[in-house]
């Protein structure tokens, strides 16, 4: 990694550190993220603690020690996975499939890139995917457990885990591909090539948010890298330009706000980066995505971290990555839910 974003991410990680991470109810061994800065008491008490944003910051610490291996932050991504499952009830899994599939991805990486494993969690979370599918319902696999919302958050995370859990032998490989079948005949936009959020008792849900295309880049390229198909390489290649068009003015992804909105634009540069840097080089059409996709989140971060505040000496980034920061104040509005 170049190293001036290296120091920046560096920074960026210090910032969380501080900030955020915190024991969870004073148990040893354990920490969780504090949802918000500065918190309230029960933020800090974790009377709220949101599942699947913990899953994300497990997934940032598995990213900060592949930049910069450090075995105190081995013990930091273990204690986090004990502190999720603590505060979950001593369980890995909850109704929601799609706050499943994030902390699958992230248990996954973190065993395959860090060591720190959690096969039993794995197999269980897994298993939850597999058993699931319901084509004859309309799905894809559904949101919420009981429920007939068929959505991309919950199909494209899970099918990227499936895609790569211990190299994806058999019906995980399928179930992957039956899931970036579904999404690809449900939820294209033929007009834009963007993909709409889901499908509810049938109806469209035409809400179009970038995390639902961050998934689908990812999933897609992860079948372009494991399969013969090159169908999937044809689909990174339409989805990287219409985000390119419709997500990213200027070359910078679109901020949709605090709280569930600040991971989105997050989980899109994600994706984006798998783009650039596994995306099989089998023809311009391939060079043209990686390129794409490589200057978008080069120019996201950039706009980022020029738009970032200070506070005790630490950088404070915007929800809104093309506007400045604003820091908080007495009378700043708490994060909240995407709707």
């Amino acid at each position: 990694m170049d190293q001036l974003w290296a120091n920046r991410a560096a920074s960026a990680e210090a910032a969380v550190s501080k900030r955020h991470l915190k024991r969870l109810w004073g148990v040893p061994g354990t920490q969780l993220g504090v949802v918000a800065w500065p918190a309230a008491q029960q933020q800090r008490r974790f009377g709220t603690w949101h599942y699947w944003w913990q899953a994300h910051l497990l997934d940032n610490l598995v990213d900060a020690q592949v930049r910069d291996p450090k075995p105190e932050r081995l013990t930091s991504i273990a204690r986090q996975i004990r502190g999720h499952r603590l505060r979950n009830t001593g369980k890995w899994t909850n109704d929601y499939y799609d706050d499943m599939a994030w902390l699958a991805l992230a248990l996954e990486r973190a065993g395959r890139l860090t060591g720190v494993d959690r096969p039993k969690a794995l197999d269980k979370l897994a298993d939850q995917f597999l058993n699931s599918w319901v084509p004859e319902d309309g799905g894809g696999i559904p949101w919420r457990k009981q429920d007939q919302f068929f959505n991309a958050p919950a199909n494209g995370p899970a099918g990227i885990f499936l895609a790569r859990y211990l190299t994806s032998q058999g019906e995980r490989l399928r179930r992957a591909q039956q899931m970036s079948d579904w999404i690809d005949e449900t939820l294209i936009d033929p007009e834009t090539h963007l993909v709409f959020d889901g499908i509810k008792a049938g109806s469209l849900v035409r809400a179009q948010y970038t995390y639902c295309q961050g998934v689908v880049l990812g999933l897609d390229t992860e079948l372009a890298v494991r399969t013969e198909d090159g169908e999937h390489a044809e689909r990174v290649h339409r989805l990287v330009a219409a985000v390119a068009e419709h997500m990213a003015p200027d070359g910078v992804i679109k901020g949709a706000g605090g709280g569930d909105g600040g991971l989105f634009n997050g989980i899109l540069a994600r994706y984006l980066a798998l783009v650039a840097t596994d995306l099989p080089q089998r023809g311009p059409d391939d060079e043209k995505a990686r390129e794409t996709a490589r200057s978008i989140v080069i120019a996201s971060a950039r706009t980022a971290w020029d738009n970032r505040q200070t506070a005790e000496d630490l950088p404070l980034f915007s929800a809104f990555w093309d506007r400045e920061a604003q820091l908080p104040s007495a009378g700043s509005k708490d994060a909240q839910f995407v709707e």
